[in-house]
């Protein structure tokens, strides 16, 4: 499940066409990613973390210990967007984007395996391994995520982005469901979650490195190295770059429209991404086991809702599409808020299921499709940065509401409620037609002068 470099440009693509070995290869990190995604972030060791790792430690209840984790979310998006520029222009200029994917993906894989490590009570050697794990994967994702521009036209973006969000699906049932199975061997011989956990992390960081090497194997860097960037001040280009595309993107309405929607809804979606096992844990009695088998049930109904809705989108439109996607959000969190049984809240994870499908891949090709030729990695670094933003004051907003009302979790699941409302409303005001024409109407980057010098 990815997103995308925040000022990676594509003005420097040598003009080879990708064969489709080359795209499942580029997908192929989406199954490895969503490794980290579904067992670490979701399913597995965010509500292990409560629980177990800080749960145990004198003096944190359990709301004390949800705040602490989305903290640590908070502070890791922001770590992202913040570092995001530097890497865009080193990956510029050098033509590195390969080469920093290899980097990123190499310290999530160890620092997944190293979050074994932290058992009941050491919360503070588990904070800054998963701060590290949490960088390293948001940066991979903005990474992998840059190569969609030389990978798709527009015509075909819809398709490729949804495909690579599918692959991530089945990447997250597949890891998860052996995972799954050596969980149910373990409880089966008596072991408890501490002890099949840190295991369970050990598999995640094995398979996050083997599903991996067919993108470093097959896909290919055609980004040529700048040598007028080469030796100059990255960290100052990078943010010139950055502002210089908001600036850009302003001109274009209807795309600084649709990203001020993205980011208001993506405030939810990468809560409940974050924080569903830990409110099935919480509120609704689930097991761990109970937990990674909703998980990889809803991973399912992820892949088909990615790909159903990728067509529907190159069909009826894009917005028409996500609107509906954001209205069966709003249902299932309402019903998830109202359940009283595991069999309501198993409803609602599946219809989420179908709508995170839907919504993830279809926002990153509407990015797409609003921006103009020739620099669509450019402005689709907006996405990630909307998202990363997105990730951290929705989950900070989660972790004060449920701390501030002693462990109120369905009051927090409330407050994520509201940025669907808000987002789809705002959504309202997005012209699909009007953005597509915009994009064709291309304004040169030294039309901002002050911006040139950069």
């Amino acid at each position: 499940m990815s997103s995308d470099n925040h000022v990676m440009t594509t003005t420097q693509v040598a003009p080879n066409i990708p064969s489709r070995g080359e795209i499942c290869a580029w997908a192929s990190y989406d199954i490895a990613n969503s490794t980290y995604g579904t067992i670490v972030a979701t399913a597995v060791y965010n509500a292990y973390f409560i629980s177990v790792v800080a749960g145990r430690t004198p003096g944190i209840d359990h709301g004390l210990a949800t705040l602490l984790l989305t903290f640590v979310i908070s502070a890791a998006s922001l770590l992202v967007v913040a570092t995001a520029p530097v890497i865009g222009a080193i990956a510029d200029a050098t033509a590195s984007k390969k080469r920093l994917l290899l980097c990123s993906t190499g310290i999530c894989v160890v620092a997944t395996a190293s979050l074994s490590l932290a058992g009941p009570g050491m919360v503070s050697l588990a904070i800054p391994i998963l701060l590290f794990a949490t960088v390293a994967f948001g940066t991979g994702e903005d990474l992998i995520a840059a190569f969609l521009p030389e990978l798709a036209s527009k015509n075909d973006m819809g398709k490729i982005s949804a495909f690579g969000w599918a692959a991530g699906y089945i990447g997250g049932i597949l890891s998860l469901g052996t995972c799954f199975a050596y969980m149910q061997r373990s409880q089966a011989i008596g072991q408890t979650a501490t002890q099949f956990v840190p295991v369970v992390l050990v598999i995640c960081a094995a398979f996050y490195a083997l599903a991996s090497i067919p993108t470093f194997v097959f896909l290919r860097e055609r980004a040529k190295p700048d040598p007028a960037a080469l030796g100059q001040d990255h960290i100052r280009i990078g943010f010139a770059r950055l502002w210089q595309t908001i600036q850009q993107a302003r001109v274009y309405g209807d795309l600084f429209s649709f990203l001020l929607a993205l980011f208001v809804y993506s405030c939810g979606t990468t809560t409940i991404i974050h924080l569903a096992s830990v409110y099935a844990q919480e509120v609704m009695g689930f097991k761990t086991i109970d937990s990674v088998t909703m998980i990889l049930v809803v991973n399912l109904t992820a892949a088909i809702g990615a790909a159903i809705f990728g067509f529907l989108q190159d069909r009826i439109g894009s917005i028409k599409t996500l609107a509906i996607a954001l209205t069966i959000w709003i249902v299932a969190i309402l019903l998830a808020i109202l359940s009283q049984s595991k069999s309501d809240f198993w409803i609602a994870a599946n219809l989420i299921g179908v709508a995170l499908g839907a919504s993830g891949s279809v926002g990153r090709a509407v990015v797409a499709q609003f921006s103009p030729p020739g620099r669509s990695g450019e402005f689709l670094g907006l996405w990630g940065l909307a998202v990363k933003l997105a990730t951290a004051c929705g989950a900070l907003s989660f972790g004060l509401v449920t701390y501030l009302t002693h462990n109120n979790y369905r009051l927090g699941l409330v407050t994520t409620l509201s940025f669907f409302l808000i987002g789809l409303l705002l959504l309202t005001r997005v012209n699909e037609n009007r953005g597509r024409l915009a994009a064709n109407e291309v304004i040169p980057k030294d039309d901002v002068p002050e911006l040139a010098k950069a």
